[in-house]
């Protein structure tokens, strides 16, 4: 078996030897390529390990021909192109935990030294100054300390603060009441955090609503002479407002250890007195390092040889709960998918998939994923996966519905597929029993026949004779019959034929048998099917061979573990 290539772009290799010494894996390093050189190299690559000084741009993510992973040796992943990742199916990958202490001790030492002065009267000290009333700082006893983002290292900041004697408020939508008071904490508006706190921390991700969150507007809402830390993610603040209140006196001090561009040594807050900045420095510990090098060789790993993908960004994890309901199911969606894109004639306009009420409240993206993976994959000439594909349905005008029926308003094992086209619209029901997977409705014909090996579909005129006629051409060119359903369309008054082969049936022999007299339709026989202005690798589908439905498929991303919903806090 080949050997798994990753590219690492930084030269630290402790805590690596996992993943250095593992048999099936490559690693080379090329630390901090340029970003043209970053393009030439990335060819020939199965997995790309970074940390924040690379970007991973779409031209970079366009030349990655093998590229499967990304995987950020840290919690943002903002140096990496997301949306382009997803549409090319590589999966993102985060160490949200490795860094939890470190950045919040980082965050405390800086808080500290902005309230005590300690940066400035220790350089004042050093060049023979000894100004012992110019460096009078203040308490942290009694004071509010605002967090804006309560994951886990906000959570950490938050527990640490409160043996200081502080009171803690903070905002975080995606954290309840219950849990926050649990932990001591008050939560509120973002609008009371700004007036209430003495002190605002941010622990957030950068992101569209995130960007220059802190800017001139915000601040004024603030306290007179309140203080800011942001050990969080570059962007968060605008640095230019924030500078012009540190002037004024709006804001009393700040403390920074991330930056909207970096590496940088040019910003208007790097002049003023009241500021303390730091080079990004909070993961910058040597067991922070350590315990992200060894979970980083454990993902990979576990990726391409266990095929379990952890902490990934673009994917929704499951917790163990959830997993386990849907994992059943994703083998019937993958074979519902394959099968289906063979039944159908016409541009794809909608995919509609009924989950049963057993599924109720369950993510079931992973389900969804695994059906456009197969469906996708019949008619396109680029890989699909489950990362990629529902972002190429999305781009083909595809739409994509899912609706959960009822526990008493079907058999709580049952998934129903309706794909209209322009041509026609098609049906499938599947069902999983134990461990086994049926088709049990095919267009409103109740059938009975497991989605494995080679299938024959058929779409003839309800006449004597064609059943005969398909058996004697198939015999013709050495294939059996294993077994086959018949069933009736009584409103288009035509027959649907399923039949099961020994063998794939060769594109000749699909030939002839669509050939026949009264037969619309043979299983495998594609037709143009893209939508008007659709890409041309949807068009004109025909395949050397009947359906030969999937064994359990690969995509790299067999199973999601279950990861902390908050892997971007600061």
């Amino acid at each position: 078996m080949a050997r798994h290539r990753i590219l690492m772009t930084y030269s630290s290799s402790e805590g690596l030897e996992k993943l250095l010494q593992h048999p099936d894996f490559v690693v080379e390093v090329k630390p901090k390529p340029k970003p043209e050189e970053f393009v030439r190299l990335i060819a020939g690559y199965d997995g790309l390990l970074i940390r924040s000084e690379v970007k991973v741009t779409p031209e970079v993510i366009q030349a990655a021909d093998r590229l499967k992973v990304i995987c950020r040796a840290g919690t943002g992943v903002d140096n990496v192109d997301i949306p382009a990742a997803s549409r090319k199916g590589i999966i993102v990958m985060n160490v949200p935990g490795g860094n939890t202490i470190s950045a919040c001790e980082h965050t405390i030492g800086l808080l500290m030294a902005m309230m005590r002065n300690i940066p400035q009267a220790c350089a004042a000290l050093k060049t023979g100054s000894w100004e012992r009333e110019k460096y009078a700082g203040n308490e942290l006893q009694g004071k509010t300390l605002g967090l804006l983002g309560l994951g886990r290292i906000g959570s950490e900041v938050a527990k640490r603060m409160q043996a200081f004697g502080m009171r803690t408020i903070a905002h975080d939508p995606h954290v309840s009441e219950d849990h926050a008071r649990a932990m001591g904490v008050e939560m509120m508006s973002m609008e009371r955090v700004m007036a209430e706190a003495d002190i605002i921390s941010l622990h957030l991700p950068k992101t569209e609503s995130t960007k220059n969150l802190i800017n001139a507007t915000t601040i004024a809402k603030m306290k007179d002479g309140v203080r800011i830390v942001n050990c969080a993610r570059g962007g968060i603040v605008n640095e230019a407002d924030l500078a012009t209140a540190c002037k004024t006196g709006k804001v009393a001090a700040a403390a920074l250890d991330v930056f909207e561009k970096e590496p940088t040594t040019q910003s208007p807050l790097f002049e003023l007195p009241n500021v303390v900045v730091t080079p990004h420095l909070g993961a910058s510990t040597e067991e922070a390092q350590l315990k992200i090098a060894q979970e980083v060789s454990e993902m990979f790993i576990d990726h391409f040889i266990r095929g379990i993908t952890r902490n990934a960004v673009n994917i929704p994890a499951l917790d163990p709960e959830t997993q386990k309901k849907v994992e059943p199911y994703i083998p019937l969606m993958e074979k519902l998918g394959a099968f289906q894109s063979r039944l159908i004639e016409g541009g794809v306009r909608e995919v509609a998939i009924s989950y049963p009420g057993s599924l109720q409240g369950a993510n079931t993206y992973l389900l969804t994923a695994s059906y456009l993976k197969e469906f996708l994959a019949t008619f396109m000439a680029a890989e699909v996966n489950m990362v990629s594909a529902p972002v190429l349905a999305r781009e083909r005008g595809i739409k994509i519905q899912e609706t959960r029926v009822s526990e008493t308003g079907e058999p709580a094992h049952v998934v129903r597929v309706r794909v209209v086209t322009d041509a026609e619209t098609c049906s499938v029901a599947g069902a999983v029993f134990g461990s086994v997977c049926r088709i049990i409705e095919i267009n409103g014909m109740v059938a009975d026949i497991e989605p494995a090996g080679h299938i024959l579909f058929f779409a003839n005129e309800d006449k004597p004779g064609v059943i005969g006629s398909i058996g004697q051409t198939l015999g013709k060119h050495g294939i059996n019959i294993e077994r086959m359903q018949v069933g009736q369309e009584k409103e288009k008054g035509g027959n649907i034929i399923l039949l099961t082969t020994n063998q794939p049936v060769s594109g000749s022999a699909l030939k002839e048998l669509t050939a026949l007299p009264s037969v619309h339709k043979a299983g495998g026989r594609r037709h143009a099917r893209h939508r008007p202005g659709g890409p041309p690798e949807l068009t004109n589908f025909t395949p050397d061979d009947g359906i030969t439905l999937p064994s359990r498929a690969s995509c790299g991303c067999r199973r999601a573990s279950t990861a902390d919903p908050r892997q971007h806090d600061g």
